[in-house]
């Protein structure tokens, strides 16, 4: 089979939609919904998505609670906020996605906070 050397951008593209796909079907096989991180240098989002109706459950953010940034405190915040929501809707179940972020920092504190509030991934 013929090699193809990729750019460094492009082999990140296709590992991450990998990664996309292999998290969409376990989520459409477990039928739970999918938490997904997202965070910038200055903000932390957190979104409650469900794929089997292509919708989002709830959402959260150091946007949306008027924090100045997305630091690891202000991620606690976020996550058990996120936390609440979704056992509102009577969620304690999820799939945790990080996009391809390292497990450390305000990600961690993040996924701590939310576990610390009852969610279970």
């Amino acid at each position: 089979m013929k090699r193809i050397n990729f750019s460094r951008a492009k082999q990140r593209a296709l590992r991450a939609k990998r990664l996309h796909v292999k998290i969409r079907n376990l989520q459409l096989a477990a039928n739970k919904p999918v938490l997904v991180i997202t965070k910038t240098n200055a903000h932390i989002w957190a979104q409650l998505i469900c794929y089997n109706k292509n919708i989002t459950l709830a959402s959260s953010s150091s946007v949306q609670l008027d924090l100045q940034n997305g630091n690891k405190d202000n991620a606690r915040l976020v996550g058990v906020d996120i936390a609440k929501k979704a056992l509102a809707q009577g969620f304690k179940q999820v799939i945790f996605n990080k996009n391809g972020a390292k497990y450390h920092g305000r990600i961690k504190a993040l996924a701590d906070a939310a576990r610390e509030a009852g969610l279970e991934f």
